[in-house]
């Protein structure tokens, strides 16, 4: 698009200005060259204008395209930051009504609740392996082998066998890991 506009604007100078310089104005048949010339020249100029003018159109809609998107993104963090706040605040909101407790040891478990998601910035189920490792627990739990772990739920048997249960094996290690902090 952007060659097509600068030939183009490049071709009307041209037509503009060679038969003005290069042709004599006391023949006749110069003076249709010239009036062609000069009319070609004008069509380029304006099929220039019109590429450029949809070519403005079209990055005024990218734009507002990319700032929707934009605002989409924050839209969606304020959101989930929101939700977040407001389980926490009914989680506090449980824990302070339990009748019969002490204040002391509520105090501590909220603590001990707001002290681990500071520390979780990124929580196991926003892993993307973690739909992968809770179909591996309930084949674990089905008495599944390895051998069907690998080859079914994380599908690399064969050639890729090794890979799999070296797969499987950071996956426990990971998940299991996170589960004991």
């Amino acid at each position: 698009m952007h060659l097509k506009l600068f030939v183009l604007s490049a071709s009307s100078v041209m037509l503009w200005l060679a038969p003005l310089t290069a042709l004599d104005k006391t023949v006749a048949i110069h003076k249709a060259l010239q009036g062609v010339s000069l009319t070609a020249a004008i069509a380029c100029a304006v099929t220039a204008g019109n590429i450029a003018r949809k070519q403005a159109e079209q990055n005024e809609i990218e734009e507002i395209k990319t700032r929707a998107i934009t605002a989409d993104v924050v839209d969606e963090i304020a959101t989930s930051a929101y939700i977040s706040q407001q389980q926490r605040q009914q989680e506090a909101e449980l824990i302070l009504a339990s009748p019969g407790d002490d204040v002391e040891a509520n105090r501590e478990v909220l603590e001990a609740i707001y002290s681990q998601s500071l520390q979780d910035n990124t929580s196991t189920s926003e892993h993307p392996d973690y739909p992968i490792y809770l179909e591996i627990c309930k084949s674990r739990e089905a008495g599944k082998s390895t051998t069907y772990i690998v080859e079914n739920v994380l599908k690399m048997g064969g050639r890729k066998f090794s890979d799999g249960k070296v797969k499987l094996q950071t996956l426990l290690n990971y998940f299991e890991g996170e589960r004991k902090r």
